[in-house]
């Protein structure tokens, strides 16, 4: 690339800040700029993970990767053959921050510290003399004589290349600075949340969770097994999160209003399920039901769905009969709840729908449309499951972005 050319960043994003490092890596002798709208950097980095930065997943086949994204898997195929799970994991302990990866695959800095991530970044930024503008919001940008003009809010400055990081917008006119390029936008809304049960008095067990249920919405073919949350405004957990990713267009058309049916014993099916509570009353007709918990469900769960369904913990196993045995079973395995709304964690909102898939080259994460113009990071139709997959995905598109490759030579 020749000498001097200015590239300019938008986003001080987890996207914004590897497009930007990826950009000075690839091409030393371009001036790299990142403009940020807000006065703060990296904020989703710093609060993800409960402050620990869920950096990426414990998945290393690429095969297997691109199927915990919803939106974006049969294309990430392409972008993860250049900058996978295993790069990232290289990438961040090369200089000097180590990442642990947890039972579920999740994987964090060993510090359990987002700050980790952050400072290992910054030095990155600091090292290959990267310039960062805080509280510059773009209001226009467009393509005068092969170089861009980006309106700010005090000035104009022109580049030759725009990398756009600058995440998801829970409205479309979040993207309305974009519209003079003509790109598709997909309707954004909201992914990864959690349900709102208000009329349910499950909620009662605020605070207790079951390892492995299996969760889905009859009349759909949404269904999702995983670590499930009881919270004092209904469920939430992976089992959940996933399930509102898979389902975010249709959760939405449903105006958040459905039923779920719960299988507490997850994968276990009803001929194994009755067989087990078969042989427990066989070896034990004379223990109370409360005193036998053949499932190994947390025990204040066990002992409401008994109350629910009318069966007197004080009754013996011999004393149940096949009537009760029945409705237990059918309650463990098809338990249903009224889902009334949502709640969406503001600071760590991610959205599903975006900058069209089909406008953007993924080898390059140029725009079709626009040549020069390059997209990564939530900005784009893509959005993962919970566990890292969202950075991973930011992660990578920012490093094939800051290549600045192009399929047209006029730009190259």
């Amino acid at each position: 690339m020749k000498q001097g050319v200015d590239i300019a960043v938008i986003g001080a994003g987890a996207a914004g800040f590897f497009s930007a490092i990826s950009c000075k890596t690839h091409h030393p002798k371009a001036r790299v700029t990142i403009y940020e709208k807000t006065d703060k950097l990296l904020a989703k980095v710093k609060i993800s993970g409960g402050g620990r930065c869920n950096v990426t997943h414990a998945c290393f086949s690429n095969a297997q990767l691109i199927k915990f994204y919803p939106r974006g898997e049969r294309q990430l195929k392409k972008a993860f053959a250049q900058f996978s799970t295993t790069d990232t994991v290289r990438w961040y302990e090369s200089r000097g921050v180590k990442l642990k990866a947890e039972v579920d695959g999740r994987m964090f800095p060993v510090t359990d510290s987002s700050q980790s991530i952050i400072n290992c970044l910054l030095r990155e930024i600091d090292k290959l003399d990267i310039s960062i503008h805080l509280q510059q919001p773009i209001t226009s940008i467009v393509k005068e004589n092969n170089k861009f003009k980006l309106t700010l809010r005090d000035k104009i400055i022109y580049a030759d290349k725009v990398i756009i990081a600058t995440g998801g917008s829970p409205k479309p006119d979040g993207f309305d600075w974009l519209a003079g390029f003509g790109h598709i936008i997909e309707s954004p809304v909201p992914s990864l949340f959690t349900f709102n049960m208000p009329g349910e008095s499950i909620k009662s067990l605020m605070g207790v969770s079951v390892d492995n249920a299996s969760v889905r919405i009859p009349g759909t073919k949404l269904k999702t097994e995983g670590p499930l949350l009881i919270t004092h405004w209904g469920m939430s957990g992976p089992a959940i999160l996933k399930l509102s990713a898979w389902g975010a267009r249709i959760l939405k058309d449903f105006e958040y209003h459905f039923t779920i049916q719960v299988n507490w014993l997850g994968a276990v099916n009803e001929d194994k399920a009755r067989e087990v509570l078969t042989e427990e009353s066989r070896l034990h007709p004379k223990k109370k039901i409360s005193n036998i918990n053949p499932f190994q469900l947390p025990n204040r769960l066990y002992i409401f769905l008994l109350s629910k369904i009318g069966i007197d913990p004080e009754m013996t196993l011999e004393e149940m009969g096949n009537k009760n045995k029945n409705r237990l079973l059918n309650t463990l395995l098809n338990d249903e709840y009224k889902v009334e709304g949502k709640t969406t964690f503001k600071e760590e909102f991610v959205t599903c729908g975006g900058i069209s898939l089909q406008d953007v080259s993924m080898d390059t994460m140029e725009s079709k449309k626009c040549p020069g113009l390059y997209f990564a990071g939530e900005i784009l139709d893509i959005d993962g499951v919970t566990g890292g997959f969202n950075f991973q995905a930011a992660w990578t598109t920012g490093f094939i972005a800051g290549k600045l490759h192009s399929e047209n030579k006029e730009t190259a």
